[in-house]
């Protein structure tokens, strides 16, 4: 119910203005999103290689419906990867792309648009020694997103592919993508789906979780365990160890803000961690599914909102 709920309000006009306008509120969007604007991402992005982490910037935006829209979202992916570029962060610093932000959800030829945005994002990022994950978004985009993964794979074999372990489906599309030198993330979804390809119970959300992991690592591609869960952090770490995977040939992923502690104690204990950084302008939508994730982080927000005079 209450997911329900905040995925109603990620589309409130009034109560994205509300937020915006709260000081407190303000900070707490800080804490997930650095900023708006490129040089704040790539700031931040330094100061988390610094420290030791690796990281995924994506820039937010998603079910662009304007072809214009979608080629400027294109436009600022490869400025970006040019400044990443100048950085030289290499594969320390990667990105993250929605087909739905570069023209996916487009009439008529949509699906040929983002592919084609997409290529053009790939060799930005090989330009810049790095590579794209392709970021998985509600089911009904799910095989096509893969078809792109596909297709993009044949001229640039790193692009990472995302599977939700909230779907029924996700155990099979682990098993044809556990692959060599095939990357995949793997979290458990943040969307609102129906119950007819979702699980719906938290238990059964982590147990097809633990499934899944199980057969990423006892394959041999590359898994990328996005989730903040400890019980499923320290799942992964005995798979690790029962399949002999030594450290670095998977990684751990969280987001901005959440667990920063944790990301770290990973890092000193030797194990590769990537952190999910989004910027831009389109960050309300992104910061409600955050919160429907954290009830903690929901009530700090409900807090902010309520205290406005």
């Amino acid at each position: 119910m209450m997911r329900s709920v905040l995925f109603g309000a990620a589309r409130s006009v009034r109560l994205q203005r509300t937020v915006e306008a709260v000081p407190l509120t303000r900070n707490l969007v800080a804490r997930f999103v650095p900023g708006t604007e490129e040089s704040d991402v790539v700031r931040a992005a330094g100061e988390l290689v610094d420290d030791g982490l690796t990281v995924t910037i994506d820039h937010l935006g998603e079910d662009t419906l304007d072809r214009g829209q979608a080629e400027a979202v294109t436009r600022a992916y490869v400025s970006l990867l040019g400044a990443l570029r100048e950085a030289e962060f290499g594969t320390d610093v990667e990105v993250s792309v929605k087909l739905s932000a570069i023209g996916q959800a487009l009439p008529g030829d949509g699906e040929a648009i983002s592919v084609d945005h997409a290529r053009r994002i790939c060799q930005a990022a090989e330009d810049a020694g790095t590579t794209v994950t392709l970021d998985m978004e509600d089911h009904t985009t799910t095989d096509a997103t893969l078809s792109a993964v596909r297709e993009l794979r044949a001229d640039f074999p790193s692009v990472g592919a995302v599977l939700q372990a909230y779907l029924k489906r996700t155990e099979g599309d682990c098993r044809e993508l556990a692959v060599a030198g095939s990357r995949v993330r793997l979290c458990k979804g943040a969307y609102d789906e129906p119950a007819s390809v979702a699980y719906q119970d938290r238990d059964e959300v982590d147990r097809s979780y633990v499934r899944c992991m199980k057969i990423l690592f006892s394959g041999e591609g590359y898994p990328m365990i996005a989730t903040h869960d400890p019980r499923l952090v320290e799942i992964a770490g005995s798979l690790a160890a029962r399949n002999r995977r030594e450290q670095g040939s998977y990684e751990y992923q969280m987001l901005y803000g959440v667990r920063p502690r944790e990301q770290r104690r990973l890092v000193r204990a030797g194990e590769r961690v990537r952190v999910y950084v989004p910027y831009g302008a389109h960050w309300y939508g992104y910061l409600v599914r955050r919160l429907a994730e954290r009830p903690a982080n929901l009530m700090l927000f409900l807090r902010s909102v309520a205290s406005k005079k």
